[in-house]
């Protein structure tokens, strides 16, 4: 993708069943790895990450601010061990189910840079009350 100039959103998010069983970081981590390892630590420069649970995905649940700041901010901290400057700078967005009354919440957390929206956009009202919560 990055080399014809797309900007690739990396999506990572765990399963029901792997947060409940206190897995998420180590999903997350093996998730990341994988690129990591395929790819370098520059390649995050001009690249994007979402946090998408897996739970939270069409099913109307989502994560608590709290639950998804901790995320973020573990994502953020996991790029500055390698590259401070490009952890600095990575947008990673929140992708579980934004919708208009939780996106203020969401957005004001220090670790989340925006949201990654799917069915909410296709709600012409609704997606302008996330687009005023970005702002």
């Amino acid at each position: 993708a990055q080399k014809q100039d797309i900007l690739p959103i990396l999506c990572v998010g765990e399963t029901l069943e792997q947060r409940e069983n206190d897995q998420t970081f180590s999903v997350i981590d093996e998730q990341l790895d994988a690129v990591l390892a395929a790819a370098g630590i520059e390649a995050f420069k001009s690249a994007v990450i979402a946090y998408e649970p897996v739970w939270a995905i069409g099913t109307g649940k989502t994560a608590s601010d709290e639950q998804a700041q901790e995320v973020h901010k573990y994502i953020r901290e996991r790029f500055a061990k390698q590259n401070p400057e490009i952890a600095s700078n990575l947008q990673i967005l929140y992708g579980g189910s934004v919708k208009a009354d939780n996106a203020k919440g969401l957005f004001a957390m220090a670790d989340i840079d925006g949201g990654l929206i799917g069915g909410a956009s296709l709600d012409a009202e609704g997606f302008l009350k996330i687009y005023q919560a970005a702002n």
